[in-house]
């Protein structure tokens, strides 16, 4: 039995709470389906959060999603991207969302357990160098109190981070080199599974709704050019602190007015506004609000 496959038998033997710590193309996503497979194959049930906004399993991009698995069946690709659970992010990119990604995290990851998950697993962000790589991690340590932390490091990169785990949390703590079957991904491959997760997520049927003004978080300022909201995604709230899903706004010039499109097929409460535009194939472009809004 090697490293991984020990790691793997460990996680299920615990339960709890795992969270997987790693770079860019370390194979943070594949262990954890192994987890969850190996959790299912012992009669557990598994939830399954997946906090990478950019390259997401479960749920669209800008979301951290949740799937709670009891069966083979339910860890397909097919079925984890329909997400039981999401928690709207509104950007690809951990930078400049940490609070949303954190607190997010944290509430899939207390859906999961309502939801009667025998054991969750957290897969999270490539984000493991600098200061807000060490923010977010101490701060997602913090609110999720793990029972194990799996690094996935190569050479020395995550030292930091680790050092934050072994000071601030009372979680086991295991680290392992990257794995030799893990392939890389180029910056243009990750950019177009981006596209062609958005345009599945957005395929029909979809529904479209006419949008007031006054319905967004943040709020809009007064006398506000509604044009710079057009394809700007949104998070749907249910007006009860969920997420129904993912959308995006269109605007009508004829009519000075924006319409909402989504695949959700139940009319939100209220509207999140993100920090991602969608051009054309479905590319995500960054848009910052503050900038938007003209504010600081």
């Amino acid at each position: 039995m090697n490293a991984h496959e020990e790691l793997v038998r460990r996680a299920v033997e615990r339960g709890g709470l795992t969270v997987l710590l790693g770079g860019l193309d370390t194979g943070k996503t594949s262990l954890a389906r192994a987890i969850a497979d190996a959790a299912l194959a012992a009669g557990k049930s598994v939830g399954y959060v997946d906090a990478d906004v950019g390259q997401s399993t479960v749920g669209p991009p800008t979301t951290v999603g949740l799937r709670v698995c009891r069966s083979p069946q339910d860890m397909t690709t097919a079925s984890l991207v329909k997400a039981d659970h999401l928690s709207f992010v509104g950007s690809t990119s951990p930078q400049g969302h940490l609070l949303a990604l954190a607190v997010g995290t944290r509430l899939m990851v207390e859906r999961a357990r309502q939801d009667g998950a025998d054991m969750v697993i957290v897969d999270t962000t490539g984000l493991v160098t600098g200061v807000y790589a060490q923010i977010l991690k101490y701060h997602k340590l913090t609110l999720l109190q793990p029972d194990l932390v799996v690094g996935l490091e190569r050479g020395g990169e995550l030292e930091p981070l680790l050092g934050i785990v072994r000071r601030f949390s009372a979680a086991e703590m295991v680290t392992l080199p990257v794995h030799t079957d893990v392939v890389p991904t180029s910056v243009e491959q990750r950019a177009a599974n981006r596209e062609q997760a958005m345009a599945s997520y957005f395929s029909e049927p979809l529904q479209r709704w006419r949008v007031k003004p006054t319905v967004f978080m943040p709020s809009l300022p007064a006398l506000f050019d509604l044009s710079a909201l057009d394809h700007l995604v949104v998070g749907l709230s249910d007006g009860k602190g969920g997420c129904l899903g993912v959308g995006y706004l269109e605007h009508l010039p004829d009519e000075g007015a924006l319409r909402l499109i989504s695949p959700s097929s139940e009319g939100p409460k209220a509207l999140i506004l993100g920090s991602v535009r969608l051009e054309d194939g479905f590319r995500a472009r960054r848009v910052d609000l503050r900038n938007l809004f003209g504010s600081d």
